[in-house]
């Protein structure tokens, strides 16, 4: 399905409607019940009217009693249980779309993740799912059911008397072609609502994450302005769909309200006449009302189910993207690693034409530390994002112990990779849930060994709680480099074979520094490990250091053969030792 491809109503009923036919049947079991039950009323009053007070028949009103009161238990019964059986179903597909969607999500390339906000995703995983409530739910049920008791008055309509029908059928045909156009334009405007939905909730979570941000540079009302305008965009989308529906609506109380002033006058003509028994007459207008209510009410079910299928057409969009994992694209299988990268010509690009790395040349043997150094924007972490498998090179090769690792599968290779990243990400929760986060089974003295190897029993040991103390969203209670710490913490209790440090020591005191130093000398130990620092002091010790400026490696030696070398380095050493 291509991106721009709507959701039609066979693809829902293969993947959605029919996987749950026998629940569904059950459904519509229980509204012809109930749909044939609630056409006893008009009935039992032509027979009251005609039969029982014309005769004045009290054994025949008993009856007629009975009857309806076992109509009317028989509709509420079959009104409970479909809510009960329907419903629940429905928030069933809910959860497992959710799950599916989010599923997928977290399948999709790192560079998706780079283009789309958080707050968008979040909208299309929680939101976009909803509307299917009304395909498995009460709203298809009740449409099927609908045309069910639209039929059969329509039937008893005619046997009461033909000519009366035809006239009513006139304006129902109109408002049903008025109805069928309303909601081909209804759609649209929900799939966009979706899309704005998405961009407001985006916008609003990125505001709550940077709040700090935002009062620091008192920009509040900045902020409120752009939240405002997205409000209103979604104000106006929703005025566009409320209108076409009131429309949809205004229309049926014009066309039904034209037919009944007919029938009126139609039925007051024949009972004039004689041609039809007032009993007749009531019967006609009560069945009249079985019909039209279903034909009204499919408006609103109609409305439910385009917003159903504008929501499907989104979630679609993401389920039919390609994974970052294709099997038949990776399917090199890597049990164990010694961790010797090698990058062969390997060039990048964010954008066609745009390369932000070219010919990228070196070995990272087993067990060696490879230094990446320059300046802001020179592809040092584009370069680390590659050995990481985060991104794939346009051309070139990379390999991971002579294996092509663009075509080494991700999950087999990212189990023998750690990563610290500049953005020290935390979850929200306690520092040893953090710290297990790659090894939920570890055991106490792994844990332990990992806490002391990172030093961060320096800190807990302070705190009253200690390793369970609740560290708040992104450990906005923790300083930078406690925040660091945790995150070292976290890459050796993994013990991962390649090692990512991306700015490792970048928020760190002159302390802090000490202590993180002698723990990444611990983890870098027999690992094959890529540091970025801005910090030259931290990577004095690498086997080599790549100097790379402007996408390609102008230099590449150890510290002392840089320094000798009196190039490019040199004036990066030499400028942060005179700060």
């Amino acid at each position: 399905m291509s991106k721009n491809k709507n959701v039609t109503f066979a693809w829902a009923v293969k993947h959605i409607i029919w996987p749950r036919k026998k629940t569904l049947l059950v459904g519509f079991v229980l509204i012809i019940f109930s749909r044939l039950a609630s056409l006893v009323l008009p009935g039992a009053t032509k027979y009251l009217v005609d039969d029982v007070i014309k005769n004045s028949d009290l054994e025949m009103l008993k009856t007629l009693l009975i009857v309806v009161v076992i109509a009317i238990t028989i509709q509420a019964i079959t009104s409970f249980l479909l809510t009960r059986i329907l419903s629940v179903e429905a928030q069933h597909l809910i959860s497992q779309l959710r799950t599916k969607v989010q599923k997928k999500v977290l399948s999709l390339p790192i560079s998706y993740f780079d283009n789309t906000k958080s707050g968008e995703l979040v909208s299309r995983i929680m939101t976009d799912v909803e509307g299917v409530r009304n395909l498995v739910g009460t709203g298809l049920v009740q449409l099927v059911g609908g045309t069910i008791t639209a039929i059969i008055s329509l039937v008893l309509l005619i046997n009461i008397s033909a000519s009366m029908t035809l006239f009513v059928l006139v304006p129902v045909s109109i408002f049903a072609f008025i109805a069928m156009k309303a909601f081909a334009k209804i759609r649209p405007i929900f799939r966009t609502r979706g899309q704005i939905n998405a961009e407001v909730t985006g916008r609003l979570t990125e505001t709550l994450n940077g709040v700090r941000v935002i009062k620091g540079f008192n920009a509040e009302e900045q902020e409120n302005t752009i939240f405002e305008q997205g409000v209103l965009k979604l104000y106006n989308n929703i005025k566009s769909s409320l209108t076409a529906t009131a429309f949809v609506t205004s229309s049926a109380t014009f066309l039904l309200g034209l037919a009944s002033v007919g029938i009126m006058g139609i039925g007051g003509y024949y009972i004039i006449n004689g041609d039809m028994t007032i009993g007749d007459f009531l019967a006609f207008t009560l069945y009249l009302g079985f019909m039209i209510a279903p034909i009204v009410q499919m408006s609103n079910i109609g409305s439910q189910l385009t917003e159903a299928f504008a929501g499907l057409d989104r979630t679609e969009e993401i389920m039919k993207m390609d994974p970052e994992n294709l099997p038949d694209k990776r399917p090199i299988i890597l049990d164990s690693i010694y961790g010797d990268i090698e990058f062969k010509d390997v060039s990048f690009a964010y954008e066609e034409n745009k390369d932000v790395l070219h010919d990228i040349n070196f070995k990272a043997p087993p067990g060696s530390v490879t230094a990446l150094v320059g300046s802001s924007g020179s592809g040092k972490s584009t370069t680390a994002s590659l050995a990481a498998t985060f991104l794939t090179p346009q051309s070139g090769l990379i390999t991971i112990d002579g294996q092509d690792l663009s075509k080494v599968n991700l999950e087999s290779y990212r189990k023998h990779l750690g990563v610290v990243l500049q953005d020290d990400f935390l979850f929200e929760g306690t520092i040893r849930e953090n710290i297990i986060f790659p090894r939920p089974n570890a055991t106490e003295d792994e844990i332990q060994a990992a806490v002391k190897g990172a030093y961060v029993n320096e800190f807990t040991d302070r705190f009253e709680d200690g390793l369970e103390t609740v560290i708040g969203e992104r450990g906005v209670k923790l300083s930078g480099g406690q925040r660091q710490r945790i995150s070292i913490a976290r890459a050796l209790l993994a013990n991962p074979k390649v090692i990512i440090l991306d700015e490792a020591t970048s928020n760190l005191d002159t302390e802090s520094e000490m202590y993180i130093q002698k723990s990444l000398n611990m983890l870098m130990k027999d690992r094959t490990t890529f540091v970025i620092a801005h910090r030259l002091s931290t990577i004095r010790q690498a086997d080599q250091i790549l100097v790379i400026e402007e996408g390609k490696i102008v230099e590449r030696g150890t510290h002392d053969e840089l320094i000798a070398k009196e190039g490019r380095y040199f004036e990066l050493y030499t400028y942060q030792s005179r700060i």
